[in-house]
């Protein structure tokens, strides 16, 4: 874990150095004005993420370890088999963390954080919310541990390949021909940040594109239809971190106090985020509907 931490603190100033100039630049080009409130919104994130790190407790870590000293086999990183194990397993398991946590509200409670700003630039990819450590995010990669890979490995491969992440959120990189096919590409991104109707729930990929497409969640950016960032019922502010990290958990709670059964606590909580008793709430499949029926 030390050399896990000591990677993203080479990393961290770097990423919001790039994302600073990034601003600067944007700022002087477009007539549209840089949101700078939003992206010290995104810093303020960082900085809450980070302290609340201090705090010793995660629902993964215990049962990580737990898994590690039952795992079927041990993986070496020499071997490139091993190597490409991982990576290959690594984007399988994000791919399902990801869909997960747009159609399971518990962790989109935790993960709309990160799709709350209105404007997609380099600051939103780490406005990442506080609570993920809480959910049990990192129990979706438990599979690699089990087959071999410490959780050391695992979580550094994840770290990595959010890393490779960072740069997909500038808006101003155009299609990239045939990389379009196999990985997961700005363009491709911005769609997955859309909230038209069209866009939602779509292209859940870290570093490659082909389990979108495998499994039927790939969309493909249109130039008739250009990208309109934000959330589907933003916040009060996207600028606000206590109320983009706190606001989803306060509504899931008011949400839970109002069931009249257990099958509605249970949807509250495991249905697809807006999900309502009547039917008419704004869940994905719902809006896309709605957007059918008017076109």
């Amino acid at each position: 874990m030390d050399r896990l931490a000591s990677l993203y603190l080479i990393i961290l100033p770097l990423v919001i150095g790039a994302a600073l100039i990034e601003g600067l630049v944007l700022s002087k080009k477009r007539a549209e004005r840089y949101d700078w409130k939003s992206s010290a919104c995104s810093l303020a994130d960082l900085g809450g993420r980070r302290l609340l790190a201090l705090i010793p407790y995660t629902f993964a870590a215990p049962w990580l370890d737990w898994v590690w000293e039952h795992r079927l086999f041990t993986q070496s990183l020499d071997e490139v088999g091993a190597v490409l194990l991982l990576f290959v397993g690594l984007e399988f398991f994000y791919y399902w963390y990801h869909r997960t946590s747009h159609t399971v509200r518990w962790f989109w409670a935790s993960h709309s954080v990160h799709h709350s700003p209105n404007q997609l630039n380099l600051a939103a990819a780490y406005r990442l919310g506080w609570f993920g450590k809480f959910t049990g995010t990192s129990l979706f990669f438990t599979p690699l541990v089990l087959l071999g890979f410490t959780p050391v490995t695992v979580l550094t491969a994840l770290f990595l390949n959010l890393l490779y992440q960072f740069w997909l959120h500038a808006d101003w990189v155009p299609k990239l021909g045939w990389l379009e096919y196999v990985l997961n590409t700005p363009s491709s991104h911005r769609v997955h940040h859309a909230r038209n109707p069209a866009y939602l729930d779509a292209n859940f990929g870290g570093v490659l594109i082909v389990f979108d497409r495998l499994f039927g969640t790939y969309v493909a950016e249109r130039k008739d239809l250009p990208c309109d960032f934000g959330l589907v019922s933003p916040v009060v502010s996207s600028r606000n971190p206590l109320a983009i990290n706190v606001g989803p958990w306060i509504g899931l709670a008011k949400d839970l106090a109002s069931a009249r059964s257990l099958r509605e606590a249970w949807m509250y909580l495991f249905g697809p985020p807006g999900w309502r008793p009547d039917g008419k709430g704004l869940t994905a499949a719902e809006l896309r509907r709605a957007n059918a029926t008017v076109a």
